[in-house]
């Protein structure tokens, strides 16, 4: 199938189309347009050039194949409700095609990050019936966010070859690229430290989640109480964000920093000062991922950013290598969180900011 096809189906130019394949960070003039180009060239089962000629061909004078590639988001229902997922799942669409694979599934099923849900429900069932919907086009298949163990373990027997890209770890049940979340929330908490303070709270999962273990022990690490109260768990919204902030700010007791899990929170909760900016609680706020949104807020956020061209990078080629029958052991490739200085946080004895604004 041609970008002209795909071109036709969504009405743009055939360049639009070609720019959206090609390029995770084009930014289309219209909201939603990327997602629709990417569905139809999907439903078209669009095939890159070079695959294109595989497929008719077989296999290529240099012996290769063409792989179909599915893509499991488990951290979301929906296309746009992670904003951090969303980014780099643009760009693992546009490595597959680079890589001349074909992207023929994408699920949105947060139940596999929910150990709760997956312990009362039938998990061979639903793998089977995902299974069935892209029956001989399963090469392989990249898992985007937490997957409970079970989950992975039946999946395991679908796929040969499997790689999660997450922030915590499958304690190598698969391959996997792993941008530490321990890691990135000990960061996150240092430099909240560094900059005096010591009544800091977490929001965002806690259960089974690597950032908020990081979270504690780094605490503990300074000596520095963990109060319970400064504890929120959240499903990591933007919505939930501006409800915790509010929910504070009528609190009598509250941290003077606060590391949220995710950078969507902490913009909820930057959002909700915003609207209550006469208040005298302006805590100092830092989160973790990146996402494109943080340049655009103000203060501006301070974040720990996760290298998601790079996550995506290595996630296609672990998967390309293993289906070549190139390695067999489990293989992790970690990567690290750089830390991203904004105006977000400041010394704990300034206790407001003039500018919060989005």
């Amino acid at each position: 199938m041609s970008i002209k096809k795909i071109a036709e189906k969504v009405g743009v130019s055939p360049a639009t189309v070609s720019r959206v394949l090609n390029n995770p960070n084009y930014r289309c003039s219209k909201e939603g347009l990327r997602d629709r180009i990417w569905k139809a060239a999907i439903e078209l089962n669009y095939v890159p050039n070079e695959a294109a000629r595989n497929l008719k061909m077989g296999i290529t004078q240099g012996g290769n194949k063409t792989y179909y590639v599915n893509v499991l988001m488990t951290r979301m229902d929906t296309a746009h409700s992670d904003p951090f997922f969303t980014e780099l799942l643009h760009v693992v669409e546009s490595e597959i095609h680079k890589n001349a694979c074909i992207l023929s599934k994408v699920w949105y099923m947060s139940i596999f990050s929910n150990d709760r849900k997956c312990r009362t429900s039938n998990l061979e069932e639903i793998i089977e019936d995902m299974y069935e919907e892209v029956k001989g086009k399963c090469d392989g298949l990249i898992i985007i966010g937490r997957c409970n163990k079970e989950a992975l373990r039946i999946l395991k027997k679908k796929y040969k070859s499997v790689v999660s890209v997450n922030r915590n770890s499958t304690n190598y049940e698969v391959d996997e690229v792993l941008c530490d979340g321990k890691k990135i929330a000990s960061i996150a908490v240092e430099h909240l430290i560094s900059l005096g303070h010591r009544n800091i709270g977490y929001v965002g999962e806690c259960h089974n989640e690597a950032r908020y273990v990081g979270y504690v022990e780094t605490l503990k690490k300074h000596e520095i109480d963990l109060y319970p109260e400064y504890v929120i768990e959240t499903k990591q919204t933007e919505a939930e964000g501006y409800d915790i902030m509010q929910q504070l700010l009528q609190s009598d007791d509250c941290p003077t920093g606060i590391y949220c899990a995710n950078d969507i929170t902490a913009v909820g909760m930057l959002k909700c000062l915003n609207k209550f900016r006469n208040r005298l609680y302006t805590p100092s706020i830092i989160s973790s991922d990146d996402i494109e949104e943080d340049q655009y807020t103000k203060p501006m956020l301070t974040t720990v950013r996760l290298p998601k061209d790079e996550m995506a990078q290595f996630a296609l080629y672990l998967l390309l290598d293993h289906m070549k029958g190139g390695h067999r052991s489990v293989v992790r490739t970690e990567l690290e969180g750089r830390l991203m200085i904004r105006n977000s946080c400041a010394d704990v004895s300034e206790s407001m900011w003039s500018d919060y604004s989005i």
